[in-house]
């Protein structure tokens, strides 16, 4: 392999610092190379050009990375002669990295000896120190309660530090208004303030036993049991997979694997690309990449709209990106990596219409089609008896808003539960928690305001959704609530000042102000704008759009600025017509047209059959239908004839694929035995807990 000559890496972004990396020196199959100190292998890998991480014994087939969270084994390495997950382990100055070619040998290079495991007892074990857990071991930490908080990751905040965006929700209960990566450092220094309250990073959750404990790895520690009289399962979410040919080519990879790449880790690692799935996270993802200055080629939704807030799939219309409703991927084609995607309009069974195929180059394809909770630690002590709690995304897939109020809630619960609480729930906040939970509700008609004078926002936010800042941040309490003061939609009721704070802090950005004080003919619009403000020049036209994305004419910048508190929120000024002002909503910085490659290009679809179900086994769809139709309802006896499930990842990720080809096979769910859970939920060397050998 050749080294690129410069590293891929962001140097600029709208929200987020980019400072200077401080690189170390490494071998990826012999060739010295550099990378952040500290960020995790794969991202190196990266921010090298390097997206192609081995082959598969099985089929030779090139294997990249999908999840990035530790969750699946797709971006195996070996690492100072050791097959590890890449993308969980810390890059050192000096290691020796190479591609997995075939079945990875065992490694036979001890690392130093830890003792054996020891025993420690606390009062609750909070596994996972994102949203859920953090808010949880605050309201633990105020009841004075000895609580220790693990996680997998470097730092704390779990998904909080991927999130450049703004958050919905309330003010008052989870930080609306604020931004994610914000929220983190929150949560974090309030953790900081509760000496009962200990914090463990770099640690996995591995087992949890009948006896009472839970087994954990901590980087340079070894195994420890931690007996809890306790355990809160916050562990979030892992991503789910989709089949179709193509789907593990190199450049096919999740879009949480996506944000952490870039928000997280700085990583330029696309310049073309096209989203799968129209929730929130796929919408988000768009969002993210057009921040970091990629070319978002469009979004593909099988429902006939987005599932995601209607605010966000707006913002990215307006910037530009196609949204295609009612199609689905059909394949991803390339030879050691993603060249092509093609996409096809399904009909009311999400079955691809034939002759209505689009055909886009693009170097990535994220696959955004929802979470899986990752509860196996809660079901696991349930089944044995233990105090278990569950919170966040590991007990229901919401908004992090959410995962933080129910984190709230089960932190003061499980200090009752063990006579430590100073007070109990408030008897409303099982009903905030529902509404927070919101997937997004009824959308309401839009009316572009008829007025020609004086000053007044414009509130294009149009869905019932969990959100309030427009209303407390007005300094006049001038926008109010339709209903409930969360979830009703905003109104505007007069007698606005131009302060524009309702403009900067909107986490839709759905809001602008029209000024028509200085003239009638040619009013002044204030539009929130978050992407790089570099690009843009002074008494230049920009491209104007309406709420949803139609292009209403031209407008001259006249400054750009922001106002006290508004959150980092960019506001540009621009002179319009008086016809338009009105229904300007934002501006256009991607054409579009021509995105889409010539009809010539699309290239025949190979059958689903062909798709890959086990990413760890390369087993395909093909091979589980024919096992299902032979008679097998046995999930064990499928994993001992495909090898489904054997895997690395431990199943995680082709488990809920199997059960969508059992459904498709019109199989009853009583008929089937579901998979026996292995007892070690990550993959972990026998010796070390003994003390006989490294963690690794």
């Amino acid at each position: 392999m050749v080294q690129p000559s410069s590293q891929d890496r962001i140097s600029r972004h709208p929200i987020l610092t980019c400072p200077e990396p401080r690189l170390v020196s490494f071998t990826f199959n012999g060739e010295v190379v550099s990378g952040r100190e500290g960020e995790m292998v794969s991202s190196a890998l990266f921010a090298n050009g390097f997206q192609v991480f081995g082959h598969h014994h099985k089929d030779s087939s090139p294997q990249g990375m999908f999840c990035a969270n530790g969750q699946c084994s797709q971006c195996t390495l070996i690492i100072d002669g050791v097959p590890l997950k890449s993308c969980i382990v810390p890059l050192r100055e000096g290691m020796e990295v190479a591609s997995v070619e075939g079945l990875p040998e065992p490694g036979d290079r001890p690392g130093p000896s830890t003792p054996p495991p020891g025993t420690i007892d606390v009062d609750v074990l909070v596994i996972g120190a994102g949203p859920a857990g953090l808010a949880a071991a605050v309201e633990l930490g105020r009841a004075e309660a000895r609580v220790l908080v693990v996680d997998d990751k470097d730092r704390l905040g779990g998904k909080l530090v991927l999130q450049t965006h703004k958050f919905f929700g309330s003010e008052e209960d989870c930080y609306a208004g604020t931004r994610g990566i914000e929220i983190a450092e929150i949560l974090a220094q309030e953790l900081e303030t509760f000496p009962t309250v200990d914090v463990w990073l770099e640690t996995i959750a591995l087992a949890v036993f009948a006896d009472g404990k839970v087994a954990v790895r901590r980087e340079g520690h070894g195994v420890s049991l931690i007996e809890p009289k306790c355990l809160l399962s916050a562990a979030g979410a892992r991503e789910r997979s989709l089949a179709f040919p193509g789907n593990t080519l190199p450049g096919v990879y999740g879009a949480g694997a996506f944000q952490t790449l870039v928000n997280r880790d700085l990583v330029r690692c696309a310049e073309r690309l096209f989203v799968i799935g129209g929730g929130n996270v796929g919408l988000i993802a768009a969002y993210h990449a057009l921040q970091a200055e990629m070319t978002v080629v469009g979004l593909a939704e099988a429902l006939p709209v987005c599932s995601g807030y209607k605010v966000h799939a707006d913002k990215i219309s307006r910037l530009g990106v196609p949204i295609y409703t009612r199609h689905s991927v059909v394949s991803a084609t390339g030879c050691e990596k993603l060249e092509r995607v093609t996409i096809a309009e399904v009909d009311e069974r999400f079955r691809p219409i034939e002759g209505s195929e689009k055909t886009f180059a693009v170097d990535t394809l994220l696959i955004a089609v929802g979470l899986d909770p990752v509860n196996e630690f809660h079901e696991k002590a349930t089944s044995f008896g233990l105090r278990s709690y569950v919170a966040g995304d590991a007990e229901e897939i919401a908004e992090a808003s959410a995962a933080m109020f129910t984190g709230r809630i089960r932190g003061m619960e499980i200090a009752c539960d063990l006579g430590l609480c100073f007070e109990q729930v408030p008897a409303d906040w099982a009903a905030k928690a529902e509404i927070l939970k919101s997937p997004g509700g009824e959308v309401f008609p839009y009316e572009v305001p008829k007025e020609r004078e004086g000053v007044f926002p414009v509130l294009h936010c149009t869905q019932e959704i969990p959100c309030n800042p427009c209303m407390t941040s007005c300094p006049k309490d001038l926008i109010r609530s339709e209903g409930d003061p969360i979830l009703g939609n905003p109104v505007y009721i007069g007698d606005c000042v131009g302060c524009e704070k309702c403009v900067a802090i909107c986490p839709g950005l759905a809001v602008t102000l029209v000024d028509f004080r200085k003239s009638a003919d040619r009013p002044v619009v204030t539009i929130p704008y978050e992407l790089g403000t570099w690009t843009l020049e002074v008494h230049r036209e920009l491209t104007l759009t309406d709420w949803e994305g139609v292009i209403l004419g031209k407008g001259v910048l006249l400054d750009v600025r922001q106002v006290p508190g508004g959150r980092r929120t960019n506001l540009l000024r621009v002179e319009t017509d008086a016809g338009i002002a009105a229904a300007v909503a934002g501006v256009m910085i991607q054409d579009p047209d021509g995105l889409l490659l010539p009809d010539s290009c699309a290239e025949e679809t190979t059958i689903a059959d062909e798709a890959v179900i086990c990413r760890c086994e390369r087993v395909t769809a093909g091979e589980i239908r024919g096992h299902l139709r032979d008679g097998v309802r046995d999930l064990n006896q499928l994993k001992a004839l495909t090898r489904a499930g054997f895997g690395a990842c431990g199943g995680k990720t082709c488990k809920p694929l199997i059960a969508r080809l059992i459904r498709e096979e019109g199989i009853p769910p009583e008929e089937i035995t579901q998979l026996t859970e292995r007892p070690l939920f990550a993959e972990t060397r026998l010796g070390l807990f003994a003390g006989r050998e490294g963690e690794r």
